[in-house]
């Protein structure tokens, strides 16, 4: 498994640095370079990689609150900050970081840190299809798959909704479907996942659009109307 690399320096020579050494390993790839902190954030949570160096002096956003934003919204990825300050070393492990390099560091200290995230990707336990993990800046909940009554897609972020609790993650309905997928669920709309089970009823919403209001929940999800008419054949067997 190739993990894919980013970086965020204001410094070109660092940047080349940190390229040089990373192109020079096996099982990574680097795939995209920012110069600012607000870009940064911009760009990974677009591009989704596992890995982020952070120089913690940058324009814009630190290097810090950056990581906090991607502590919010990219909780998968891991951070590593690069600085020349020691300074900051405490503040930068409140936002779980996996590592503080201070400039100037060794060739082989870059080298150890990544190879210690790629054994720790590499063998992390096959996902068990029944349970999801997500992943925040505060803690790892667990929910089971069958409790998850309405999954929504909002501002770049997924909600899992529970008649007890909701849960945000920056994975998208595509990266959860296949924990869904042939489970009583159904794609409704392109920002909507329902529970079969749970519908109570079903309005016209607009001219080609319905809402459907779920058992024991106040949100409420919209269906096609060729997703309804793929139900109706479903339910009506």
């Amino acid at each position: 498994m190739e993990l894919k690399v980013f970086l965020a320096d204001d410094d070109a020579g660092m940047r080349l640095m940190l390229r040089r050494i990373i192109e020079s390993m096996d099982g990574f790839a680097i795939i995209g370079e920012a110069v600012n902190g607000a870009d940064a954030v911009k760009q990974c949570v677009a591009l989704k990689p596992d890995i982020v160096f952070l120089d913690v002096e940058m324009p814009e956003l630190t290097g810090t609150e950056a990581a906090r934003e991607l502590s919010r919204l990219l909780p998968e990825a891991n951070v590593i900050f690069v600085t020349a300050h020691s300074e900051y070393m405490p503040e930068a492990f409140e936002v779980y970081a996996f590592d503080y390099l201070i400039k100037p560091f060794r060739t082989d200290r870059v080298r150890q840190t990544l190879r210690k995230l790629q054994k720790t990707k590499t063998t992390e336990p096959a996902p068990d299809m029944r349970t999801l993990v997500i992943r925040n800046k505060d803690a790892m909940s667990f929910v089971p798959v069958e409790d998850v009554v309405l999954l929504t897609r909002e501002d770049r972020t997924t909600r899992l909704i529970t008649k007890d609790e909701v849960y945000i993650t920056s994975k998208t309905i595509s990266d959860l479907w296949p924990f869904f997928e042939g489970k009583g669920y159904m794609k409704t709309h392109r920002a909507y996942v329902v529970k079969l089970s749970e519908i109570a009823k079903i309005y016209p919403y607009g001219r080609w659009t319905w809402e459907i209001k779920l058992k024991g929940i106040e949100d409420t999800a919209l269906i096609t109307r060729e997703n309804l008419e793929i139900l109706q054949k479903q339910i009506e067997g």
